[in-house]
């Protein structure tokens, strides 16, 4: 069964989604909503929810640096439990630095522009999902 990875900004959400094995992490969609209007964000990932029927959603939960929750973290417990209250299984995962790690795989593949915002929050949506996937297959080591 697959799952689904997200990546939370304030206008966008970056949604990847696992094979049924959980080997293989891709770029699914990026959703586009009026800023902060995460009621209309859900409004949009509720179909594709519905069409892959993951085992559970993977969010990203961005921590700062020092361990501590910031505003960006409090919108994603606050998307968490709105999910939550729609049915959804919601996990959160730690992302930091999966933005820096997006901009620089894009550096690294020869995207020039960088400012490329649609590119890195589907890339990190990937890399959040990837992360948990890799967390629970050491855990099960």
């Amino acid at each position: 069964m697959s799952y689904i990875g997200l990546d939370l900004g304030t206008s966008s959400l970056g949604v990847a989604i696992s094979d049924k094995n959980n080997i293989l992490v891709s770029p699914l969609k990026l959703i586009k909503f009026a800023k902060e209007n995460y009621e209309e964000a859900i409004a949009k990932l509720t179909p594709i929810i519905l069409e892959y029927k993951p085992k559970a959603i993977i969010l990203g939960l961005p921590k700062n640096m020092d361990n501590s929750m910031g505003f960006a973290a409090k919108r994603s417990l606050d998307f968490q439990k709105m999910l939550e209250k729609k049915g959804f299984k919601v996990i959160l995962e730690d992302e930091r630095l999966t933005t820096v790690e997006a901009i620089n795989i894009m550096k690294n593949n020869g995207r020039k522009k960088i400012n490329q915002q649609n590119k890195t929050d589907i890339l990190s949506a990937v890399l959040i999902l990837e992360g948990y996937l890799k967390r629970m297959e050491n855990e099960r080591k």
